[in-house]
């Protein structure tokens, strides 16, 4: 049996009551429980794969080359 615990401060998202939330984990899943209006909700614990992006690509953009710019005095 999980041990259910109270989280400080929560605000149920169907009733809006502050401090009647209790979670708990169980099963690889996080979930969450209003004792006021009987909402429940679970999520799972696994971190989700990272979004590609420009900073996490290994491949070299060809705009990035370094390009030598020579000054003209006038």
């Amino acid at each position: 049996m999980p041990v259910k615990r109270f989280i400080a401060g929560a605000v149920c998202p169907q009733c809006a009551t502050m401090d009647r939330l209790k979670a708990w984990q169980e099963n690889g899943q996080q979930h969450r429980e209003c004792i006021e209006c009987g909402f429940t909700d679970a999520m799972s614990l696994e971190a989700p794969s990272e979004l590609p992006t420009r900073v996490n690509q290994t491949q070299a953009d060809p705009r990035d080359e370094i390009q030598v710019v020579k000054l003209v005095q006038p």
